[in-house]
């Protein structure tokens, strides 16, 4: 593991980790909302890191990256874009493949509307999101993932932990071991209440721009998501020129935890 800090957007500092050969594919693994880089141990720990560069990023607000303390820092795409311009350049990444996760696909996005596809060999979305404060956005969100809102935004540690315990057990179908459970909700617990009120209040919707990506592009979704439903990765099937969807039954919100096997075979097909 090798780990460094580059300077994102605006001047914040984000926080990467690096596993397997500096020579190979490079896959810049983006987590989703109020998690962070660890979110993609499974994938650090398999046989991936033998055959492709994996580099993982803190979003800003999240994990060991810089919180700025301003609101408008989490509001303006440039500035997500800029984060992941920022690791891809700071780190010599040749035509990365992004793989995006949950709100990490809306970063993707960010970044594939205000740099374009021109850096990048291909686009990855794991039940992702593509936009935020839409009509689609809000149809595409889960009931019980909506219902813990007000827990996120909650400075009352015990109102605030139970609702983050409660999103950690949603993101898989089935249960996690105890394990998993606590070391996924250390790194929740550890994101501010007011960086994940910032990021739920945005408004964004990148449809018009992504119609023009010319890369090509992976959706994988499974279809007991109960956080972002199944009918985003089809309206981004739709929504891509070069997209492929693929659907995991009896999986739920984390295919790459889930389904790790599958994910990752679909990920080499996807790379070859």
């Amino acid at each position: 593991m090798r780990s460094r800090t580059v300077t994102g957007g605006g001047g914040v500092d984000i926080r990467v980790e690096e596993h397997g050969p500096r020579d190979a594919h490079p896959l810049l693994l983006i987590h989703g909302f109020s998690q962070s880089r660890l979110a993609w141990t499974p994938q650090f720990d398999s046989a991936l890191s033998d055959d492709y560069r994996l580099v993982a990023m803190d979003l800003r607000g999240h994990g060991a990256s810089g919180t700025p303390a301003d609101p408008d820092a989490y509001r303006d795409p440039a500035l997500w874009a800029d984060d992941v311009r920022a690791v891809i350049e700071g780190l010599d990444l040749a035509r990365p493949t992004l793989v995006g996760w949950s709100y990490g696909g809306l970063v993707v996005s960010d970044y594939l509307a205000t740099h374009g596809d021109g850096a990048v060999g291909g686009v990855v979305l794991v039940g992702a999101i593509t936009e935020k404060g839409t009509a689609d956005a809000d149809r595409f969100a889960g009931e019980r993932f909506v219902a813990l809102d007000s827990g996120f935004r909650s400075t009352d540690v015990e109102e605030s932990v139970e609702s983050l315990d409660s999103f950690v057990r949603l993101c898989v179908e089935g249960e996690l071991d105890d394990r998993e459970r606590y070391r996924a909700l250390g790194y929740n617990v550890s994101v501010p209440p007011f960086v994940r009120a910032a990021l739920q209040d945005r408004t964004v919707e990148h449809g018009t721009v992504l119609r023009g990506v010319e890369t090509p592009v992976l959706l994988i979704h499974g279809e007991a998501d109960p956080v972002v439903r199944p009918a985003a990765a089809r309206k981004h099937a739709d929504l891509f020129p070069n997209a492929t969807l693929s659907v995991y039954e009896n999986v739920g919100h984390s295919p790459f935890l889930e389904a790790r096997e599958r994910f990752e075979a679909d990920l080499r097909g996807f790379l070859g």
